[in-house]
């Protein structure tokens, strides 16, 4: 964040007192072509922040530093700033800074969204990751913050903004120029108020990033409006369901013959289904037992390393094949598309009579909660998966590792000697 400048005439309510009262100003210097003026109405009336910038013209433009709802702010005067309405000097500084211009005007959220999606489209996000990003910007984000001013957002219009979100029930598919449809809701269930938070937290974390991105090039001065505002705590809940070996098998065996390639080499590898869609045999290095996975939804590239189970498969399915043939492709030779493999999994899973259901994705879980168990450390888990680090690795399967805390309860912990009841039966999974 840009320091503040010190002022000896305007940087305290005592200082600001002995000014004259006038309509022009007191100025104080930023930075070039930026003044910081405080306007005296009078001894028993609280002053004004105005910004005077030069237009590069020859001339100056003067206006008052406003609030998001076009109210004039005040200086701290006769009552404690509160960032919003009322600021003190160094408060007015970061305000006015933030209210920085382009060519066309104010800086908007909007501009600073199109160029947040421009920068992640030249870093090579995954056009899956693309898609996802564009759509909660376009539904949800732009319509409500699109037009304001980077410069006019405050924490309280952000947190607004973000409870909204919370508040509104799931969007449903709907037609292109026709009315926006929500699924129905129970406001008392407290399982949908959480995904409805979390879903919250995903679009604020979006638009974060996107700020963040125009503070770090310098097109914002500062970022303390969204860096107050925290997501929703305590509401993302670990989404830890797997398979077991048995279950893994009978959902193999239930697969379509055209299906069960892309299963089985989601089991062997934890990748996600639009990498295995892209995969093809010069990505399989037989040496190694690697498959390369160079587009992934982060963008970076990453070898995963296979069992010689899995390298076994991968063996198999790639024999006779060209370099740049795909390894897992659909029954006339075409590739995956997205979200095709829904129905062939959800026809598998009835077939295998698995309960509860799970998706394509808990294969993905099923990888590294059994690789978890088996006592693979998370940072290895993480690497094979594609994660930076540990951090999403232990929010989802650390609950499942081995610890020292677990097998000392488990050694020293009391027994009172209870016998399971014979007559209890435990149903096969």
């Amino acid at each position: 964040m840009p320091r503040t400048i010190p002022d000896a005439n305007l940087g305290t309510r005592t200082a600001r007192a002995k000014l004259t009262v006038q309509h022009k100003p007191h100025y104080r210097l930023i930075e070039p072509g930026f003044h910081l003026g405080y306007r005296k109405l009078g001894n028993d009336r609280p002053g004004t922040w105005v910004a005077r910038r030069y237009d590069g013209k020859g001339g100056y433009s003067v206006e008052n530093i406003r609030t998001t709802d076009n109210a004039i702010v005040i200086a701290d005067d006769y009552e404690d700033a509160d960032g919003v309405r009322v600021l003190s000097f160094a408060q007015a500084q970061q305000k006015a800074r933030g209210s920085r211009k382009t060519k066309s005007g104010p800086l908007t959220v909007s501009v600073v969204l199109d160029e947040y999606l421009r920068f992640l489209d030249a870093q090579g996000r995954s056009p899956h990751s693309l898609a996802s990003n564009r759509y909660r910007i376009e539904a949800i984000i732009r319509p409500q913050l699109g037009k304001i001013s980077v410069g006019a957002l405050t924490a309280e219009r952000l947190r607004h903004w973000r409870d909204e979100i919370a508040k509104t029930p799931a969007r449903m598919r709907t037609g292109k120029g026709h009315e926006q449809k929500y699924r129905d809701s129970n406001p008392d269930d407290e399982n949908a108020r959480r995904a409805r938070r979390v879903s919250a937290n995903r679009t604020y974390t979006i638009l974060r990033a996107a700020l963040n991105h125009a503070f770090h090039d310098g097109k914002i001065e500062t970022d303390i409006a969204w860096r107050k505002v925290k997501p929703f705590n305590n509401v993302e809940a670990a989404r830890t369901r797997y398979l077991t070996i048995a279950e893994a098998k009978r959902l193999i065996n239930a697969c379509d013959p055209e299906f069960r390639p892309l299963v089985q080499v989601a089991l062997q590898t934890g990748a996600r289904y639009g990498e295995l869609a892209r995969v093809q045999v010069r990505d399989f290095n037989p040496d190694a037992g690697t498959v390369a996975v160079r587009q992934s939804k982060s963008g970076k590239p990453r070898h995963i390393v296979l069992t010689n189970e899995g390298a076994a498969l991968f063996k198999e399915l790639t024999a006779g094949k060209s370099n740049n043939e795909l390894i897992v492709h659909k029954g006339n030779g075409g590739a995956w598309g997205p979200s095709e493999q829904w129905r062939f999994m959800g026809f598998a899973v009835n077939r295998a009579k698995i309960t509860p259901s799970i998706s394509f994705h808990g294969l993905r879980h099923t990888w590294a909660s059994l690789s978890v168990m088996a006592g693979m450390p998370l940072m290895v888990v993480a690497r094979n998966l594609g994660h930076s680090d540990t951090k999403m690795v232990e929010k989802h399967y650390g609950h499942l590792a081995p610890s020292y805390i677990a097998e000392t309860i488990r050694k020293h912990a009391p027994s009172f000697g209870f016998k399971p009841d014979k007559k209890v039966v435990e149903l096969g999974r």
